[in-house]
């Protein structure tokens, strides 16, 4: 199991890149969750092993085609698998 936040910069808010993220975390089995952060950037909460997660990474650097993903910032985590599910914050 593996766990990390990422936070994503660029034009990430207002173009359903939080949506468009909760249903590629599904589509991948990872619980966590995506939260606009107050300067603009998602913040994005991902658990699950670590294809998956590594997956989910790569498409965070793409993004939904609404979005224009600038940066893309990785940070290793303590799993605690108390995540039950992916939500939108």
């Amino acid at each position: 199991m593996r766990k990390v936040k990422i936070l994503v910069s660029g034009r990430v808010q207002g173009v359903y890149f939080r949506l468009f993220t909760q249903n590629k975390a599904k589509h991948f089995s990872i619980k966590g969750y995506a939260k606009n952060l107050p300067d603009g950037r998602v913040e994005i909460v991902a658990e699950a092993g670590n294809l998956a997660i590594e997956k989910f990474i790569k498409w965070c650097h793409k993004g939904p085609i609404t979005a224009r993903v600038d940066h893309v910032e990785v940070t290793e985590l303590q799993p605690e698998e108390a995540l039950t599910s992916f939500e939108i914050k």
